[in-house]
């Protein structure tokens, strides 16, 4: 068991790619805290976690919202004690058609859930991490960061950026 004795943190964790790696952390050891918007998705995927032998707490929030992420990250340390792994994975496609017939409030929505979510939950996290001078983040990206995806700016414009964040972040903390 890799993970045995690890506490992860899984953004969009409720349904596709972020259930996927919930069940496969908890297959190998680690305890989790599944986050999504949809109460009842992460609910299902605690449970699935929980049948593995594991313990698994469901925590609504919506990345975006700085008030979310800050509680989700304190119910973790009060539940745990620690926050060794968290894996960014929540994320939407946005608008999708030509930028300029984009809605602009749809497309700016996409920026804080894609890439402020992603920064949010990493400044939440990295208090804990660094104070144990140990942790990993994983900060999901996509396609749409390594080539144009036309008619889906929003998404690749905040995939681009959540790479170039994930790398400045490795740089900033590597003496941790």
């Amino acid at each position: 068991m890799k993970l045995h004795g690890k506490v992860a943190i899984v953004t969009g964790a409720g349904r596709g790619i972020g259930a996927a790696i919930s069940l496969a952390y908890a297959g190998e050891g680690a305890d989790l805290a599944l986050a999504s918007r949809t109460h009842s998705e992460i609910m299902s995927v605690a449970s699935q976690v929980q049948s593995l032998g594991r313990r698994a707490i469901a925590v609504r929030a919506d990345v975006s919202e700085k008030k979310d992420v800050d509680e989700m990250v304190e119910q973790v340390i009060r539940e745990f004690g620690k926050v060794d792994i968290l894996v960014n994975n929540a994320g939407v496609q946005g608008p999708i058609g030509l930028m300029v017939d984009n809605d602009y409030e749809h497309w700016i929505r996409t920026l804080q859930i894609n890439l402020v979510g992603t920064f949010l939950c990493c400044k939440a996290v990295l208090p804990f991490m660094i104070k144990q001078r140990s942790g990993k983040i994983i900060n999901l990206s996509g396609g749409g960061a390594a080539h144009p995806r036309p008619r889906f700016s929003a998404y690749s414009s905040s995939k681009a950026a959540v790479v170039r964040l994930t790398e400045t972040l490795a740089e900033e903390l590597k003496e941790f």
